[in-house]
């Protein structure tokens, strides 16, 4: 499968005869160019201008907003929602399992969350976690769930990017908790289940933007 990233919470998946996906896209009001996307589903973790843009995304027929299980194009998309710091903000966690490749997006998770929504995090094979604080996991907070999880594969979203009309911290600081100095850069990670690293590996997408 492919992954490529766009910006803030923004990826698009692709998988030869699966659904393509569309995760959290934004608007562009935010100071990053505007997305033209097309997928099979979006998906949105939460209701705010950073994440909710379904609207930049053509030829869907599926948008996913809450918590349930989906089998959509041979995808398997699970929706797990987490208990963010106001009551009246949630956030959905989505797993997409590609022939049990397992892809975990955070969305805009704000703290480390319970035990019960860890075991369900378990299997995750690449992470796509928040780092920039903002209104989601700072570094130290998302550094310590990546050590409790143990993805193969963690790429950090949702930090501060040129032009971008939000106050979020960089990139630099998820890395240093990491204690990853020389981090991997990838215009898009390509990968299968069978050449996964078996320890985890930090991979900096570069956006397409």
């Amino acid at each position: 499968m492919e992954i490529t990233w766009y910006g803030l919470s923004c990826f698009r998946m692709t998988e030869r005869k699966h659904a393509t996906i569309v995760t959290d896209p934004y608007n562009s009001k935010l100071g990053l160019p505007l997305l033209k996307l097309k997928s099979d589903v979006v998906t949105v973790s939460h209701d705010a201008k950073g994440h909710n843009y379904a609207t930049a995304v053509s030829g869907k027929r599926h948008n996913l907003t809450g918590q349930g299980e989906y089998e959509i194009g041979n995808v398997f998309i699970t929706g797990i929602v987490t208990a963010n710091d106001s009551a009246a903000v949630r956030n959905v966690v989505f797993m997409f399992d590609y022939n049990g490749l397992t892809v975990a997006h955070l969305g805009d998770m704000q703290k480390v969350p319970k035990q019960t929504q860890i075991d369900a995090l378990e299997q995750v094979n690449i992470l796509l976690v928040p780092v920039g604080n903002g209104n989601s996991l700072n570094a130290a907070q998302a550094s310590e769930l990546v050590s409790m999880l143990e993805p193969n594969i963690v790429i950090p979203m949702h930090y501060q990017l040129p032009n971008l009309k939000l106050n979020l911290e960089s990139v630099d600081r998820f890395l240093k908790e990491m204690g990853v100095t020389e981090p991997s850069q990838e215009t898009s990670l390509k990968i299968s289940a069978s050449n996964l690293p078996e320890e985890t590996e930090t991979i900096i997408l570069i956006p397409k933007i």
